[in-house]
This record gives structure tokens, C-alpha cells and sequence, in this order.
């Protein structure tokens, strides 16, 4: 699913959205919500070839533990990218998190990519596999190409959930936050925003 013989424009249009919206049976409004959440509309890309990415140094201490690597071995020197907990403080945002991403790669490429979100649906690395794509360096390879493929992603990862894939179709906003965005969803309101998001696409 999801290949549909279509040529998508460099940018995203309505066409596009209109098609991976039919492809999941939900509206327009609903599928740009989600987009408008996670980027505030502004596209999938800082500059050609540089998907729009936040770099997750919690996750990054989690993915190297995955792969028989012990993260304390690396965090000196490393503290901005390499962290047990979530925090605030180290994120550079915008283009410049591709410099914590790149001195992540120099520890481990696959664990570092598999730690970033990712595109106009900040997908996760590490569900590469709910997104359809075989590997973490496929799905990112998939995503340096197109917004448009940033959006079939994100379409493949919503309708491997049957339960996400409901709540969008009904508009249920608290179980889709929770199935896309984790249990901690309420604290940065994130089903009000898709709600609000969704009533002004809606009009």
C-alpha cells in the first residue's frame, strides 16, 4: 500500500494530501493537523537534503544499551548528546541539531539516526520498521528525498496502528496523541493542539 502511481512536486500540495488522506480513509483536515502539530506547517526540510530533525540524547543512551554498547564508556566529552533522562537544556534547534546528530554518528550511525525524529511528522528513527521501511538507514534515506515521502511514512506508521488509526478517523484527539506522541501527551497539550489545529484546516 501507500505506492500508488502518482509524481509527487517538489513541495507538498493538496493533491498530496488528498491522496494519503483517501489511502487512510480520514479527512484532509485531520492528516494536516497532525503536520501542523508536529512542524507548525513549516515543511519537511531546513535546506535540501537536511530533513527537519530533533535529536533525542535519551533515547540516543537507550539505542546504544540495544546494541550491546555502554553508553557512560562515551558520555564524557559528550554530555550534550548522551544523557539517561530527558532533558531540556541541549537541544540547539533548527539546522544546528545536525551537529549534535553528526557528532552522534561518530559514536554510532545507526544508533544515532535511530535517535532523531524526523520530517514534517517528526517520525521517529527507531520506528523505522512501523513506517514500513526495512532499516533505520533506508527509512532515512526515504526521508532526505521528499516531503512527500515524509507523508507516506507518516501514513504507513498511523495505519500499522489500528488503534491510532481509529482515533484519527474519529477525531478522537487524546487516544491519537497517546498512540503517536506517548502517555506523557497531556503535559505539552498535545490533543488540544490538534484540535484546534484540526478545527482551523476544517473551515
Amino acid at each position: 500500500m501507500f505506492t500508488a502511481g502518482y509524481t509527487p512536486g517538489e513541495r507538498l500540495s493538496e493533491a498530496d494530501f488528498a491522496l494519503v488522506a483517501d489511502l487512510l480513509d480520514v479527512e484532509i483536515a485531520a492528516l494536516k493537523a497532525v503536520q501542523q502539530v508536529e512542524t507548525g506547517g513549516k515543511g519537511g526540510f531546513f535546506a535540501p537534503g537536511k530533513p527537519a530533525i530533533l535529536f533525542e540524547g535519551h533515547i540516543f543512551w537507550g539505542q546504544l544499551k540495544k546494541r550491546g554498547i555502554n553508553p557512560e564508556s562515551h558520555q564524557k566529552g559528550n554530555e550534550n548528546i548522551l544523557y539517561p533522562k530527558w532533558k531540556k537544556g541541549c537541544y540547539l534547534d533548527g539546522i544546528r541539531e545536525y551537529e549534535r546528530l553528526e557528532q552522534a554518528r561518530r559514536i554510532h550511525k545507526e544508533a544515532a539516526d535511530a535517535s532523531a525524529s524526523w520530517g514534517m511528522f517528526q517520525l521517529m528513527g527507531f520506528n523505522h520498521a512501523a513506517c514500513g521501511e526495512r532499516s533505520v538507514e533506508s527509512f532515512v534515506n526515504a526521508m532526505v528525498k521528499s516531503e512527500f515521502n515524509q507523508l507516506l511514512l507518516a501514513g504507513r506508521f498511523i495505519r500499522q496502528s489500528r488503534q491510532m488509526h481509529e482515533a484519527l478517523k474519529n477525531k478522537d484527539w487524546a487516544t491519537f496523541a497517546k498512540c503517536y506522541n506517548g502517555v506523557c501527551y497531556a503535559e505539552n497539550r498535545y490533543d488540544e493542539k490538534l484540535e484546534e489545529a484540526y478545527r482551523k484546516f476544517v473551515r
